[in-house]
């Protein structure tokens, strides 16, 4: 590993629990940003000729709180600071210390728990997570988003001031508030993951956010290594993850878990993610990322899609519709039925939802194929368009007409055949004798 790349590796690893005591030190996000962003270029200049501290997270908030307390000076800002002697603090181990003991989990917890703040949409809490905990820069992130960099910029400084307007407590929460934070936190930290799962092959540059929404979760999770809900999100990831190689063909069509080359999924990850379901399940206390991982590890674990135990993801799925009621689960435990009860049993679940999921690529394109599984190839060929005209990618879309391509050969063949038999038919009644 070169120079250039421990001193990045450990300013990424630091930058969480460092902003984050910035950012309960002043209160203010842009300039613990700035502090630290300066405090990174001096470990630049001193790193290299003086080895890595001991502790390089403590060694930077040390540096960014005195440049930060500098330029509030400078700009005679009216801030209420802490304690000028508790600043001034030079005893760098004795700040890790203290940062270990008490502030450390609250600091990147704090700082977690801004980034998915209610008032922001989820855009937004995503651009702003990335940005301020995984440090990716506003050109990295538009790109993710397909959107301009100045576009970008615009939706974090906007982010920034909803937080800065909503006086989001920067005080530690007590249990229970730390519990509802987790909640919030997992929930954007899975919503990264699937930013970049649904897209990862059409749009290749939003591959990263699935590795930096796993990386979350071990920080998350080594924060917590008690909570089983945190075991079974990034387990779920994991196991998601796993799958990535194969998802997609050479043309970047969508590939269904059933016509996957199993070969090429991820087998290291596939084992972290059943380790961790396996120990968060003896917790005894089940959650819906615990269930979402389970039925994954049900997936990973059949090395041939015959294999696969329907009936027991059936169960889970009925489990998870009482932990979490959404049509979408309702939608995806039909899918279950279908192959433990048959394509008309699943359908039968399906129709119920139509007026909560008429919007919904996947509700209009499962419909298709029960459908088309029971003959009715009208009725099939219909929701086929409407979940086209829903498409949120290439690739959907793409496997959409494919089913619809299959249709219309279906239809040519039946037709044909229907001629074939009424010409055999006249052609015999014209040699009947008088």
């Amino acid at each position: 590993m070169t120079d250039l790349a421990w001193i990045e590796a450990a300013l990424t690893a630091a930058r969480p629990r460092a902003l984050g005591a910035l950012v309960r030190y002043f209160r203010e996000l842009d300039l613990a940003e700035e502090a630290f962003q300066n405090a990174c270029l001096k470990a630049l200049e001193t790193w290299p000729q003086n080895g890595p501290p001991r502790d390089p997270a403590s060694w930077l908030i040390m540096v960014a709180r005195n440049t930060a307390i500098d330029a509030v000076r400078r700009r005679s800002k009216q801030t209420e600071l802490p304690d000028e002697e508790e600043l001034a603090r030079p005893d760098g181990e004795d700040l890790a210390d203290r940062l270990d003991n008490s502030h450390y989990r609250d600091d990147v917890l704090r700082l977690l728990f801004i980034c998915c703040h209610p008032e922001l949409p989820a855009t937004q809490q995503i651009a702003l997570a990335l940005r301020l905990i995984s440090g990716l820069t506003v050109s990295q992130i538009a790109r993710s988003f397909l959107v301009s960099e100045a576009a970008m910029e615009q939706r974090i400084t906007r982010a920034k001031k909803v937080v800065a307007s909503a006086n989001v407590p920067f005080e530690t929460p007590d249990a229970v508030e730390r519990m509802e934070r987790l909640g919030v936190v997992a929930a954007m930290i899975y919503l990264v993951f699937s930013e970049g799962y649904s897209t990862s092959s059409a749009q290749p540059e939003r591959a990263h956010l699935c590795d930096e929404a796993v990386r979350l979760g071990r920080l998350l999770l080594r924060l917590f290594p008690d909570e089983p809900e945190l075991m079974g999100l990034l387990a779920l990831m994991l196991l998601q993850h796993s799958r990535t190689p194969a998802r997609f063909d050479a043309d970047g069509e969508i590939v269904l878990l059933d016509d996957q080359d199993r070969t090429r999924w991820n087998r290291t990850m596939i084992s972290e993610g059943l380790a961790l379901i396996d120990k968060a399940m003896r917790h005894r206390a089940p959650g819906q990322y615990q269930v979402q991982a389970a039925i994954a590890a049900l997936h990973a674990r059949a090395d041939h899609p015959g294999e696969t135990d329907w009936e027991q993801i059936d169960l889970l799925y009925a489990t998870l519709e009482r932990i979490q009621p959404s049509p979408v689960v309702t939608l995806n435990r039909a899918v279950a039925v279908s192959k433990v009860h048959g394509p008309e049993a699943a359908l039968a679940m399906v129709e119920p939802l139509a007026d909560k999921l008429d919007s919904y690529f996947h509700f209009h394109g499962l419909r298709g194929a029960l459908l088309e599984q029971l003959g009715r190839a009208r009725e099939a060929a219909k929701a086929f368009d409407q979940a086209i005209a829903l498409a949120t990618s290439p690739a959907e879309a793409a496997h959409i007409r494919m089913h619809l391509d299959k249709l219309q050969l279906a239809n040519k063949s039946t037709k044909t055949d229907v001629g074939s038999r009424r010409g055999r038919s006249s052609s015999g009644k014209g040699d009947k004798p008088a």
